[in-house]
């Protein structure tokens, strides 16, 4: 299939990268009118960061934070993220917390992935399916691109951004990325608090979905050189780990991701 040039090709493609909940975000629809499927999906996001960022002081996670309003009494929203946290500590064998050493609660770590995964639904709802939603190395998919190929995903070397290590093809999983070579050390063991994360510096984890994918990522980072051998565990899950001396490790099924 070719592309399409010209003033057909803008109607039928839209990617747009905007500023939210701190990072990029990327959404590329493939299709005709695809401007107010956007507008929702961006509209949604915004709506997003203004309940569960943590630097917003009128956002509904600070006034939990400040005891103002109680876990009872929180949206649901708010509820099903965290019972989906609850959850992934027991899965993770308490590696993945969203309970701070300081008391306070910060559920990045489940957020991301959760809302680029309710994005992807508005977008299909809208009626698309070829669409692809990144946000900072979280990312859902659907369909094909605009050339009719698979979606293709690069992950970096995480010494050297503009350099990718491998390109891998999702075929509508979701993948999540966790490191430190961006962000710095945000990811932290809640069995070690105290201690600096240091083993590895980036994993990448392909998974059913990117909820899926992001929750694990961020446990598996926090587990080191383990991180790994956890999702090697995981059915259903491949995973991708760069430790700190730049030695790549991947899980068993990996490979089959790496062509289209």
């Amino acid at each position: 299939m070719e592309v399409p040039h010209g003033e057909y090709y803008r109607s039928i493609v839209m990617k747009e990268t905007r500023l939210i909940m701190g990072m990029p975000i990327e959404i590329e629809i493939v299709g005709e009118g695809v401007q107010k499927a956007r507008e929702t999906a961006f509209a949604y996001l915004v709506a997003v960061d203004e309940r569960f960022s943590t630097y917003k002081e009128e956002s509904e996670i600070s006034r939990i934070n400040r005891g103002e309003l109680s876990s009872a009494a929180a949206s649901e929203e708010m509820q099903e993220v965290f019972q989906i946290a609850e959850k992934t500590k027991e899965e993770t064998r308490g590696y993945f917390d969203v309970c701070r050493p300081d008391g306070r609660f910060d559920p990045s770590g489940i957020v991301k992935g959760w809302a680029i995964r309710n994005t992807a639904a508005l977008v299909r709802n809208a009626g698309y399916e070829n669409y692809f939603v990144n946000a900072g190395g979280d990312i859902a998919m659907g369909g094909k691109n605009a050339k009719g190929e698979e979606w293709s995903v690069g992950i970096r070397n995480p010494f050297n951004i503009h350099e990718i290590v491998e390109v891998v093809y999702p075929r509508g999983k979701g993948i999540a990325t966790s490191g430190s070579y961006i962000r710095g050390n945000h990811i932290y063991n809640p069995h070690k608090p105290e201690e600096e994360l240091r083993e590895i510096v980036s994993i990448t984890v392909i998974g059913p979905d990117v909820l899926e994918a992001d929750r694990f990522a961020t446990a598996a980072f926090a587990m080191g050189k383990k991180g790994i051998e956890f999702i090697e565990q995981l059915p259903g899950f491949e995973g991708y780990s760069i430790d700190a001396t730049g030695i790549a490790t991947l899980t068993s099924g990996f490979g089959a991701y790496t062509h289209p």
